[in-house]
């Protein structure tokens, strides 16, 4: 069994993605970007599901997250915070739809979908109307308790009130807080000023901020809570719809993002998603895809869940800004003036919705500063929106 080539393919992708969790979760330092992890994981999935019988004991396919800090007191959520599944195109995203017709026996669906966040997962506790809790994803079965860092984020309630609905005994509210893109980058910019670190990007900054054991510290920072859904309300808040209980947290002043679309068909759903991707440089927020899920409540509890996610609901990711591949091969291209310039081959990866296969390494000193050689596993990634180039990066 040691010696099998699948079982050592294996223990290496989930050392990887243990190694690129603690980075992620634990330490919010991400070390690669979301679209290589996701290759990463999807490798691990597939091969899981091709070898059944050698599935190992420590596999993060069926784990969600990482293990909280001990920096601060931990809580076990009463009901557990799952991740999403992902799908990556439209085939995926059709297959996603089939399985839940096929178990729902052709009944009319509506999809709720949403814009899917870059932040930190939260889960919420009102007593009577008034926040008693804040706790974090953490591993999905237990979070760390940051009560006095969520009260200072200014969005929030922290007091529930409403002149259209009753405040129930007991709400728990999930969604992410996030640090918006102008928020983001006025911290960043007095940082730089002050000579402080900078933040690599609005997910670490908005991390970061949570996990900060000053209270003040948070308070200063330019933080937003997006709710995206309710795990417990004492008594029944009585709705029916996923759609109808997001409209029903805007009573008590929750902000649900700015793009919320109901749709009567996953045809529709693939023309919002195509919509909001055009539309992402634009929005005020980080997002990474979109998030599908059934509309109807008791539909959802019919298709119920698997280990690690819901059936009723997927991750609809956007196109990689980063891939990872293989060199092939480097070269030397001769320009009109004469000068000599380095170009790696790569082995064909989508990138942006764009196949690259040749990536410029510049000069002999970006050869040396990357140390890429042929047959390395890199990254390409993309630098620019308008002109799009693409850039390396080595894993050795």
């Amino acid at each position: 069994m040691e010696n099998n080539p699948v079982v050592t393919q294996m223990r290496q992708l989930i050392q990887l993605i243990a190694k690129h969790n603690h980075a992620y979760y634990v330490m919010d330092q991400p070390s690669i970007e979301d679209s290589e992890y996701d290759q990463l994981f999807h490798q691990l999935k597939a091969l899981e599901q091709q070898y059944p019988d050698l599935v190992q004991a420590d596999s993060p396919v069926n784990k969600v997250g990482g293990k909280p800090l001990s920096k601060f007191e931990t809580i076990t959520h009463t009901v557990p915070m799952l991740s999403l599944g992902n799908v990556f195109n439209q085939e995926e995203l059709f297959a996603f739809a089939r399985r839940i017709e096929e178990r729902l026996q052709n009944q009319k669906i509506h999809y709720d979908v949403e814009l899917k966040f870059d932040g930190l997962a939260i889960s919420l506790w009102y007593e009577n109307g008034i926040l008693t809790r804040g706790v974090t994803r953490g591993d999905g079965e237990t979070g760390e308790v940051i009560t006095q860092n969520i009260k200072t984020i200014r969005n929030l309630p922290k007091v529930l009130s409403s002149d259209k609905v009753a405040v129930p005994r007991l709400l728990e509210v999930r969604g992410e807080v996030l640090m918006p893109k102008a928020g983001f980058e006025r911290l960043n910019a007095e940082n730089e000023a002050k000579g402080e670190k900078t933040f690599a990007n609005p997910r670490n900054a908005a991390a970061g901020s949570l996990r900060q054991l000053d209270p003040n510290i948070a308070a200063s920072r330019p933080l937003a809570f997006y709710a995206y859904g309710i795990a417990q309300c004492e008594p029944n808040h009585g709705l029916n719809s996923m759609s109808a209980s997001l409209e029903w947290l805007t009573n008590f002043g929750f902000a649900v993002g700015e793009r919320h679309f109901i749709c009567d068909s996953i045809q529709e759903v693939q023309e919002k998603y195509e919509q909001i991707n055009q539309e992402r440089p634009n929005l005020a927020v980080e997002i990474d895809g979109m998030v599908i899920k059934v509309d109807d409540l008791q539909q959802q509890q019919k298709l119920g869940f698997l280990s690690r996610e819901p059936r009723w609901a997927t991750g609809y990711k956007f196109p990689a800004v980063a891939a990872l591949t293989t060199v092939e091969n480097i070269d030397w291209q001769v320009g009109r003036t004469g000068t000599l310039t380095p170009v790696a081959r790569l082995n064909p990866v989508a990138v942006g919705g764009v196949t690259v296969s040749n990536v410029t390494l510049h000069n002999i000193g970006e050869i040396h500063r990357l140390d890429v050689r042929i047959g390395d596993t890199v990254s390409v990634y993309r630098s620019g929106d308008v002109r799009c180039h693409h850039k390396l990066k080595c894993f050795k």
